[in-house]
């Protein structure tokens, strides 16, 4: 589960990358819930069993 505060950070972190811009809170926020949320659907997609192959290997 992405925390509060784990997006909070993030969206900090975008904020000051990018020289602190006014207005634009909402934007970094949606930015960094979805980076975090790549990051873990990357992360299960990695951590997960390779399916085995249905098709037998060439003779």
């Amino acid at each position: 589960m992405i925390t509060f505060e784990q997006i909070r950070e993030r969206a900090y972190e975008l904020w000051e990358r990018n020289h602190r811009p006014e207005g634009f809170e909402i934007e970094f926020w949606l930015l960094a819930e979805r980076e975090l949320r790549k990051e873990r659907d990357r992360r299960k997609a990695d951590a997960a069993p390779a399916a085995p192959r249905s098709d037998p290997p060439p003779a």
